[in-house]
């Protein structure tokens, strides 16, 4: 009986078409309006929380990285999605509703900074009273909602990537749908910087600056919705393979958040490239809330230029993308391309804090290029090979997990490089030195990341879970 159903399963994929080119750009729509979205928040807002309105740095990295603070609901929704259809989609359901409710809170969540200032003015200066600390309240909660909505469709989309794919052609499909994050960054920045360009003087009426950056936040979560709906529209009833590659198709039960949990723990090999994922990308993210700051306080660049430097970065990590999974990774392996990506983004960060002392905007440019072509490269490999670390039966689960690693490490990487851009600049004499120790830290933390990366074996953890899933099957029909 199990040999008969494993032959249906393997005929009835055959049937399915597998992903084509123009498919895979149109699901980079969503990877896109995640980039604009990212933007938004660590790309505008915290140069507006931090310069203009003059939050404590800390505190401001604090609430951004609340969204990542919350990704251990990513395993919870990846479960739900394998397990609980909506509409009777496993995926796409589930991006179309978290984007909307990220879309409404992004916003809201502004509306509320607003307050936030109104009553920090009305002190004079930053103090902690009632008012400061329930509108600080209150924009946690929000960026909380916001950060729930972003595990929810995050989470069903990268299982649905796995659903639609197959081994030999992974890497081509993160290169494509990765690619188009980098594009989201470069078309986000743009955007953004013309409709702030009315704020290109270092003196900003706060009216000014409300209505341009309440227009921006109005603007586009409305497109990144659209380019939700647009990119999973019909891809997974005509390509996913969920079905045909699970053991527990029609048996969606059996496979409960506990049950999954057993599959997830069973090979030691998900421990060590869980840790490799959360050393590598607190390393690779600790520059994303002190980059604009620093373009204005230590290059003197107005918002609306400071804001552009993400073009240069997105350009980097957008040409790394397209040669990376096409080319590098066919050739070298996930591995060795992942080790190898480590490499040179410590290099990249590294220069990133020396152009610091050049206090020349085409040197931080030039830098801001180099190390988008470093995370592009690592990227890909590691994504890559995420997904190779991925089980059919439980891919939601999995990805979640993985998420899970990269958001509470992305959000850790947020507050460690807000707080120790605080630290420099009490303890160290120039503004120079304060910015370039998070670079330095950043290219530490990367070199250790390869360790971990050295002791990923693929081949163990895909036995290890297949026998852990043939386990559960059986202990359930017992």
């Amino acid at each position: 009986m199990a040999s008969s159903e494993a032959f249906d399963s393997a005929s009835n994929s055959q049937s399915v078409p597998r992903v084509n080119l123009l498919t895979m750009f149109r699901l980079g729509l969503f990877q896109m309006g995640l980039s604009m979205m990212s933007i938004l928040t660590l790309g505008v807002l915290n140069r507006v929380m931090i310069q203009e309105i003059a939050i404590p740095a800390t505190l401001v990295a604090l609430v951004l990285a609340l969204p990542a603070f919350v990704a251990p609901s990513r395993i919870l929704f990846g479960q739900i999605s394998d397990a609980k259809p909506i509409w009777g989609y496993h995926r796409t359901a589930y991006v179309w509703v978290g984007a909307a409710i990220f879309a409404i809170a992004s916003f809201l969540s502004v509306q509320i900074m607003w307050q936030l200032d109104f009553a920090a003015q009305s002190a004079g200066s930053w103090v902690w009273n009632t008012q400061t600390i329930g509108w600080t309240a209150l924009l946690s909660l929000m960026f909380a909602i916001y950060g729930l909505a972003l595990c929810a469709s995050g989470t069903a989309f990268a299982a649905l990537l796995v659903d639609v794919s197959e081994e030999d052609n992974r890497s081509k499909v993160v290169g494509v749908v990765w690619s188009m994050l980098m594009v989201g960054i470069i078309v986000g920045a743009i955007i953004s910087s013309k409709i702030l360009e009315p704020l290109t003087s270092k003196a900003i009426d706060i009216a000014i600056l409300q209505a341009a950056v309440n227009r921006l936040f109005m603007i586009v979560p409305a497109l990144v919705f659209g380019f939700a709906i647009a990119a999973t529209l019909g891809v997974e009833k005509k390509y996913s393979l969920y079905t045909k590659r699970s053991q527990v198709v029609n048996r969606e039960d059996s496979i409960s958040l506990g049950k999954a949990w057993e599959i997830l723990t069973a090979s030691p090999q998900t421990g060590l490239f869980f840790t490799f994922l959360f050393v590598m990308t607190i390393s690779l993210f600790m520059q994303d809330p002190i980059v604009e700051p620093f373009a204005g306080q230590v290059f003197n660049m107005p918002l609306a230029e400071s804001t552009k430097l993400n073009v240069f970065y997105g350009t980097g990590i957008l040409i790394a993308y397209g040669i990376t999974g096409f080319i590098v990774v066919p050739r070298l392996g996930k591995r060795r391309t992942a080790k190898l990506g480590c490499i040179l983004v410590a290099f990249a960060s590294l220069l990133l804090g020396f152009s610091g002392f050049s206090a020349n905007p085409a040197f931080l440019k030039f830098g801001l290029v180099l190390f988008g072509l470093a995370t592009g490269f690592l990227t890909t490999a590691a994504v890559s090979l995420m997904l190779d670390l991925t089980a059919a039966e439980a891919a939601g689960t999995f990805i979640g997990a993985w998420g899970l690693a990269q958001s509470i490490s992305r959000g850790l990487a947020v507050v460690i490089g807000g707080a120790v851009l605080d630290t420099g600049r009490k303890l160290l004499p120039s503004l120079e030195l304060a910015y370039g120790l998070v670079f330095v830290l950043e290219a530490i933390g990367m070199l250790v990341s390869i360790w971990f990366l050295n002791r990923v074996n693929v081949a163990e953890f895909q036995t290890s879970t297949k026998q852990a899933i043939a386990s559960v099957l059986e202990s359930d029909l017992d």
